[in-house]
């Protein structure tokens, strides 16, 4: 959902002549362009994950209506943008903040030559009245951006919410450190539009770039949260773990329901001399010791950036698996961008970078990484969203992880999973029997890895699977150990395998511990399955 569009127009909705509408990616252009170009003036908000279908859909609008004016703004077109203004479909540009410029350009439309940070073009040429204002974000008081919405409509959405403007931190990557400047919105606005989201959405996401700047505030927003979400809401934060207050930590661990708090947490590097060479700082064992602090209280997402200037081969499968080893629900390995406006972008010829000119503006190669390199990261970055994210195969990779190189393994399983199935297009059966295969290639010797393997995959059916892996138990020595365990076998399927070690210990502390058993796995038909540990009958 796209929160610029809302807050502008309940910000000007008193302008008959203005409405809104949210289209998608995917929808057809040809539509789109058709709904557009019936109106004098489309405005459209720009990133880097929409500009390219932005443009096409722009060229659609005028070539239906040639009168139609086209303006732009967001984030993808306040830099470098005089190559945007030079498309023939492109009429105007605001730059930065929309919000001075957008309501100026309501009331003083068509004259729009003092209309600050607006970028314009005529038969003269192009105008651009720079002006370094600052929207005074108090005038949100009493809004609500989301009151326009059709209320059933927010139930099963991502509902953003901003309480504040600008970073503290400076990291060079990112467009967020070219406002150091941290401002809030009013409190009482926030908590009435936090008040309504909760009432008809289910997942909330703040858009602070690190939302435990102020421990007070952080609090508050928190206690309020408590006080008056509804059970079924969740809550995401982007937050610097390193800086987490303690007491921010106690609150959460006394009072926060578990699943409630979604905690975002970009560590990007274990190196340090990467971080600092982009302008970053970062303290990762007090990183790695917040996120163990609170792992089961509240559910974590860590993000690694693959191509930072001096971070080599080895220093990101160092980074990988130290960061893998915190056990992170999900872990996501983006790959360097190189975003129009960041200091990154406009120095990256002193490290050798080549990244691709369309958005979003990947790494190709620098002088760390060649092409190659990257390319079989981006494997293993396949077979970690298949495989870990997916939660295929959560068992196993902890046990690889404790006793191998789960970079290395991930790394050949990509690779293994490429050269047999597509990436973007695969069935259940693939998932399995390719790291079936590849296991048994890779580690020949190692049974318990196929224990694994067999444990993860009979935990993913709510109905009794077909046997893989490890065959099952006789027979008879399988009805008495249902007998003995007084399970329903008229209501309920199972499968008994046998296994080398203790499941429990090794779920309670990663660890293995050899001591022979039976895993039973009790299999109900609407809900994934119940695994009972029985000591293993003796021969």
């Amino acid at each position: 959902m796209n929160l610029a569009i809302r807050l502008l127009f309940e910000l000007n909705k008193h302008d008959e002549r203005l409405t809104w509408k949210e289209f998608t990616i995917k929808e057809d252009k040809d539509w789109i362009a058709s709904e557009c170009a019936k109106f004098e003036v489309v405005c459209l908000s720009c990133y880097i994950w929409n500009i390219e279908q932005t443009k096409m859909v722009c060229e659609k609008i005028k070539a239906l209506n040639p009168h139609c004016k086209i303006m732009l703004g967001g984030p993808e077109v306040s830099y470098e943008w005089e190559d945007i203004i030079a498309l023939p479909f492109v009429d105007y540009i605001i730059k930065g903040e929309g919000e001075i410029p957008f309501t100026s350009f309501l009331k003083f439309y068509p004259n729009v030559e003092t209309i600050p940070n607006l970028i314009s073009k005529n038969e003269q040429g192009i105008h651009f009245h720079k002006d370094n204002f600052t929207f005074d974000l108090n005038l949100y008081a009493n809004t609500n951006p989301y009151q326009n919405d059709d209320t059933e409509s927010l139930q099963n959405r991502v509902l953003y919410i901003e309480t504040s403007r600008g970073c503290p931190y400076k990291c060079e990557f990112c467009l967020a450190s070219l406002d150091n400047k941290v401002r809030y919105l009013p409190i009482d606005h926030i908590k009435s539009n936090l008040l309504y989201l909760m009432k008809y959405g289910k997942t909330i996401k703040f858009l602070d770039r690190t939302f435990n700047v102020k421990k007070d505030f952080t609090l508050d927003i928190f206690q309020f949260i408590l006080d008056n979400s509804r059970p079924e809401n969740v809550f995401q934060f982007e937050i610097t773990a390193d800086i987490l207050h303690p007491d921010i930590m106690q609150f959460i661990i006394d009072k926060v329901p578990k699943g409630m708090f979604r905690f975002e947490i970009g560590i990007q590097t274990v190196n340090q001399k990467a971080n600092l060479e982009v302008s970053r700082k970062q303290n990762f064992d007090k990183t790695a010791g917040v996120i163990n602090a609170l792992k089961n209280h509240v559910e974590m997402h860590l993000d690694l950036i693959v191509g930072l200037a001096l971070d080599y081969f080895e220093d990101i499968k160092y980074s990988f698996e130290e960061v893998f080893k915190l056990y992170p629900p999900e872990l996501q390995l983006g790959f360097l961008k190189f975003l129009k406006g960041t200091p990154l972008r406009e120095k990256h010829n002193q490290h050798g970078f080549v990244f691709d000119p369309i958005a979003p503006y990947q790494i190709i190669k620098s002088d760390y990484l060649s092409e190659q390199e990257l390319a079989d990261i981006v494997k293993l970055e396949h077979a970690l969203e298949i495989y870990w994210n997916k939660k295929r195969i959560p068992n196993t990779l902890i046990y690889i992880t404790e006793n191998y190189s789960v970079f290395d393994f991930l790394l050949g399983l990509g690779k293994y999973f490429g050269e047999r199935s597509s990436y973007f297009k695969y069935t259940f059966k693939d998932i399995y029997d390719i790291v079936e295969s590849y296991a048994l290639q890779a580690f020949p010797e190692d049974q318990l890895i196929k224990q694994f393997l067999a444990i993860d995959f009979y935990s993913q059916h709510k109905i009794k699977p077909g046997i893989k892996f490890v065959d099952e138990i006789e027979r008879k020595e399988k009805n008495e150990i249902v007998s003995q365990l007084k399970l329903d076998h008229h209501k309920n399927r199972h499968i008994i395998i046998p296994v080398d070690f203790d499941f429990k210990n090794f779920q309670q502390s990663n660890k293995v511990v050899l001591n022979p058993q039976e895993l039973v796995f009790e299999y109900t038909g609407t809900s994934m399955p119940k695994i009972v540990t029985a000591e293993k009958t003796a021969v």
